[in-house]
């Protein structure tokens, strides 16, 4: 179960449509692969077959999880570069550990989230601590990469940790559903996460039977994706289910709606609601590196390849693996 729950009657409720308002159609449905990621831990591929121009200003999503890992199973990554956006990780269950060679880190637990900004250039590591690796455990969680626009690709590296009580709860006008706002803004209430790129980044449980009707910026795209349960999407209901993002095309509301029976291990539909200021700027990627040109990720190459992008602390996070 999530790891950040409250009661949905004590809290703010979202305000009720105006008479006119448009509900966002749904433009397209799509289903995520499944995959491995970095030292071999399962994710799905939220944002596959997905157009650029529909994602923008995102680059990547990944579902990690949701498992149950045997003791000496968990995984996570090596030592790796970034350069020109931001990695964002979310730990809805279970625990992530973060390093990187500009001094940020910590443990992402609890429905916390890291908001790494690469910027300019950075090496980080996440991977499960050492007692996760032992005893096994829940692990299930979302990384998700926010484009950065030329103007920022060169800024500063920066690390912000989110502490699971620190986002900021909304409940939906009926009381169904719970909304945990992240980052950005909805409904004039602002989640703790600072981004260069204005974006709106919540997760929402909708209890069986309740509908989610949230108010949405007209200027930002919008995106919903299902972590689990099933449920339906828009102003025609359009049928969706874990592991597959629905794109919205332009109005002033975004709905869900829960169905009336969910799966016995979740029994709630949970789902990651998220959206953005188009950037609107050529995208070249390759690997870790997200940049304006091929010559960019030339030079993001070459100084990695000098260094130029830190270096690995002494005494530094390594995979752990099972004695």
């Amino acid at each position: 179960m999530p790891a950040v729950t409250a009661d949905t009657l004590t809290l703010t409720r979202v305000s009720a449509p105006a008479p006119s308002d448009t509900e966002r159609p749904v433009r397209s449905i799509t289903t995520g692969p499944r995959g491995y990621e970095g030292e071999g831990f399962p994710v799905v591929r939220a944002f596959a077959g997905v157009s650029a121009a529909a994602l923008d200003p995102f680059i990547h999503m990944d579902q990690m999880g949701e498992i149950e890992y045997q003791p000496g199973e968990p995984r996570g990554t090596d030592w790796h570069p970034h350069r020109g956006f931001e990695t964002v990780t979310y730990m809805i269950d279970g625990c992530f550990a973060h390093q990187d060679s500009h001094g940020g880190g910590g443990l992402i637990t609890d429905g916390a989230t890291q908001w790494m900004t690469a910027g300019s250039g950075i090496l980080h590591i996440e991977t499960p601590p050492a007692e996760l690796v032992e005893s096994g455990g829940t692990f299930h969680g979302v990384q998700l990469w926010v484009n950065l626009p030329k103007k920022d690709k060169f800024a500063a590296p920066k690390y912000q940790a989110i502490e699971g009580g620190e986002v900021k709860l909304l409940a939906s006008e009926d009381g169904g559903a719970l909304i945990r706002i992240i980052a950005g803004g909805l409904d004039g209430q602002e989640g703790p996460g600072a981004t260069h790129t204005p974006i709106t980044l919540a997760h929402a449980t909708i209890e069986p039977g309740a509908r989610l009707n949230l108010p949405w910026n007209r200027d930002f795209n919008a995106l919903v994706y299902v972590l689990s349960g099933q449920g339906s999407v828009g102003p025609l209901k359009r049928s969706i289910q874990q592991g597959q993002l629905a794109v919205f095309g332009p109005g002033d509301r975004i709905s869900v709606d829960a169905a009336g029976s969910q799966d016995s291990n979740r029994p709630a539909l949970e789902v990651l609601i998220l959206g953005g200021q188009p950037i609107r700027e050529p995208v070249v990627q390759y690997g870790p590196f997200v940049m304006n040109s091929k010559s960019e990720i030339i030079e993001a190459m070459d100084d990695f390849n000098a260094g130029r992008f830190g270096s690995i602390p002494p005494g530094a996070l390594r995979p752990h693996t099972s004695s």
